[in-house]
Order: C-alpha cells, then sequence, then structure tokens
C-alpha cells in the first residue's frame, strides 16, 4: 500500500548504523555523516546500546529512521523500538517511517523496495528535499514468539542460516573469500543442507488455521476465499503431510533477491504462507522456478492468513528475519497489530529522475538508428 510522507522544511533523519554490519559499520557511519550533515547518526554495539537508542527515537520519533544492515538489523531495530513504545493494546499502529540500506546479506526487505548500493542511496536522500514528500510502502508484520519480522519460517531456509555460518570456517574446495554472501549460501545448501535432507526421514507438519478464514491464490494470481476453513469447521486444518519449507512473510523476498512470498502484500492484514511439500530433488529440479516465485507450482502450496498453528513431527530449526531463533516443533504465526511504513527506493529515483530511463534507452537506439540512416 503507497504511503507518502508530507516533507517539513528540514527532514529530521536518525540512523542507527549496526558496528557489526557485514559491509563495515564505522565506515558506513563516517559516510553517513559526510553526505548527510544535519542528519543524527548512532552506531549500536549491542542489544543494550539499540535499545537506548529506540527509547530517545521513540519519545522524539524522526521524519524517517534510517537502517543500516540487513534483514536482521532491521528486525533489531523494529522489536526495539516494539519494546520501547508504550502498549498498543488492541489498536492496530504503525511503529516508525524506515528507509533500509543495502548493508547486510542478504538484504530480502531493501532489495524487494529498490535499494540501490550505499553511494546512491545517499545520493537520492541528498536529493530528497526536491520533493514535497516521499513514497513510503506500508507492510504489515508477522508475530511469533513475541517478536516481529517480515518474514520467518522452518525447513531449508533455516537450516541454510545455520550452514551458511558453518561453511565459512568448515572444510570446502572454495576459497574462504567467495564463502560469504550468496556464494557462502550455495555453499551451505550444496555441501551441507541436500546431503543431510537426502539421508534424514522427512518431517511431518499439521497447519490448523486459528484466525479468520483462509484465502487461496488463483492460476491468475488472485484471493479467493476458502470456504469452512475458520477455526472448528470442518477444513480448518489446512494442510498434513511431509514438508520441506514452511515459511510466512509480508514483504516478498527472502533475500538475493528470491521471490519466496511473491503474493505478500496482496490483501492487507494477512500473511503469505508458503510451504514446498516435494522432496528434495524434487526442489533441485525447481531451483529457477522457486527462485522466481513461479505460481501456480506444483507441490508449492500457497494461503493468506491472519493466523495459524504448525506442527511438527520433530524439532526442526525455526528462523526470524533470517537469524536462526532455536528449535521448535510448534510455532503460532500471527498477524501483528503494528506495521511500518517503509521507503520505496524505486520509487523515489523514479520521482527524482523521471527522465532516466527514457534517456537511457535513447542512448542505446541512437547509434542503431544513426547506422540505419548512413
Amino acid at each position: 500500500m503507497g504511503q507518502r510522507l508530507t516533507l517539513p522544511a528540514t527532514m529530521r533523519v536518525v540512523a542507527v548504523v549496526n558496528e557489526k554490519a557485514r559491509r563495515g559499520g564505522p565506515a558506513v557511519a563516517r559516510a553517513l555523516k559526510q553526505a548527510l550533515p544535519r542528519a543524527e547518526v548512532v552506531v549500536t554495539r549491542s542489544l543494550a546500546d539499540l535499545d537506548d537508542a529506540s527509547r530517545g527515537i521513540a519519545a522524539d520519533p524522526p521524519d524517517l529512521l534510517l537502517g543500516a544492515g540487513g534483514d536482521g538489523t532491521a528486525i533489531a531495530l523494529l522489536n526495539s523500538l516494539r519494546r520501547a513504545a508504550p502498549p498498543a493494546g488492541t489498536a492496530r499502529r504503525n511503529l516508525v517511517r524506515m528507509g533500509l540500506l543495502r548493508l547486510g546479506t542478504g538484504n530480502g526487505w531493501a532489495r524487494a523496495l529498490g535499494a540501490p548500493p550505499m553511494q546512491r542511496a545517499l545520493q537520492l536522500l541528498r536529493r530528497a528535499d526536491e520533493l514535497p514528500s516521499l513514497p513510503l510502502k506500508r507492510f504489515d508484520l508477522v508475530e511469533v514468539e513475541g517478536l516481529v519480522a517480515h518474514f520467518a519460517g522452518t525447513g531449508w531456509d533455516a537450516e541454510l542460516i545455520d550452514d551458511f555460518h558453518a561453511q565459512k570456517t568448515g572444510p570446502s574446495v572454495l576459497p574462504r573469500r567467495v564463502r560469504y554472501g550468496l556464494g557462502g549460501y550455495l555453499n551451505g545448501l550444496l555441501t551441507r543442507a541436500v546431503p543431510r535432507n537426502l539421508r534424514l526421514p522427512r518431517v511431518q507438519v499439521e497447519v490448523a488455521n486459528t484466525g479468520s478464514s483462509a484465502l487461496g491464490i488463483d492460476a491468475r494470481g488472485r484471493a479467493f476465499e476458502l470456504p469452512f476453513t475458520a477455526p472448528g469447521e470442518d477444513h480448518s486444518i489446512l494442510y498434513r503431510g511431509p514438508v520441506s519449507v514452511c515459511a510466512v512473510g509480508t514483504a516478498p523476498e527472502w533475500g538475493f533477491g528470491f521471490r519466496a512470498f511473491p503474493f505478500a502484500g496482496l490483501v492487507r492484514g494477512r500473511f503469505n504462507l508458503r510451504m514446498f511439500v516435494g522432496t528434495t530433488g524434487e526442489a533441485l529440479a525447481r531451483v529457477p522456478l522457486l527462485w522466481s516465485g513461479k505460481h501456480p507450482l506444483d507441490k508449492m502450496l500457497t494461503w493468506l492468513l491472519t493466523s495459524c498453528e504448525v506442527r511438527f513431527s520433530r524439532h526442526v530449526p525455526f528462523q526470524v528475519g533470517g537469524d536462526l531463533l532455536g528449535h521448535f516443533d510448534r510455532i503460532r504465526y500471527g498477524v501483528a497489530n503494528d506495521t511500518v511504513d517503509v521507503l520505496d527506493w524505486r520509487a523515489l529515483e523514479r520521482e527524482l529522475e523521471p527522465r532516466r530511463l527514457p534517456q537511457a534507452l535513447g542512448d542505446l537506439i541512437e547509434p542503431a538508428l544513426s547506422s540505419i540512416i548512413r
């Protein structure tokens, strides 16, 4: 859902920088101070630092809060702000207006909003006061285990986080310098997750709808109500059987451009639950289709829900926002009362430089036309 932030004469920006961010927290802080001299830059080294910063932000909210890190940094910041804010009760509230800088590993949320590289992002922010308002997108959040996030799940996605960190120092044919970022995730997938899942018996799952009637997605990508799926009705158990991945999201991407939740945001107040119930071999044969969020896809199940309970036949790894939380055999997901407005980088760039794309196309076409005319 599109939102607008009407800009005051002087926009107040607070930037929270994770000192442990993969791309160098202190260097990022210096770049922010240089590019945005009026911005307040806070460098956090611990959760206590983050909570201190959040109390100040909650007491005096800025026009725009910049999160400098990855998905994990953004989620930590949102949950810290939630702890600092007064209880919302049952009323829906928007936690903050946030801009995400692409400084983590997967950067799923930032990429989904078109976040450019750091220097380009700072150029756009310096010019933001040329516009009367900033383009924002409002996101619902998933609430699980007392936390809010834009995605969470079990199965390969959670296993990969463990495997990614383990492969950095474990035996491998890859040099260590390429075991970070996407290369590290693929290395963990092929050398650890795939062999393990080929060896182990498949986990069984039961998914029970615990909220409003479930919505399905038709072949054209449209939501429709599934009858008799409210709690206590005949079809409230949405699925019972083997599963490889069971994850929920309110933003479309998991990281690295992987569209894990292509229908996130299609209906307000719901999260996208997706489950791949095929085997390891079937998943490997469909990697390009899975990556692009192809729908419909054989062995992929998709719903839009307000809450559900997921039970597994054994404890499975569970991640929230890209951070492993532990191993669980029962998980309850719900849509949080909190929402967040996030800067739409794609729209910002389009509004600041509306002729950039046509000019670029012209630069490509002109030489071809010239050669034809000659």
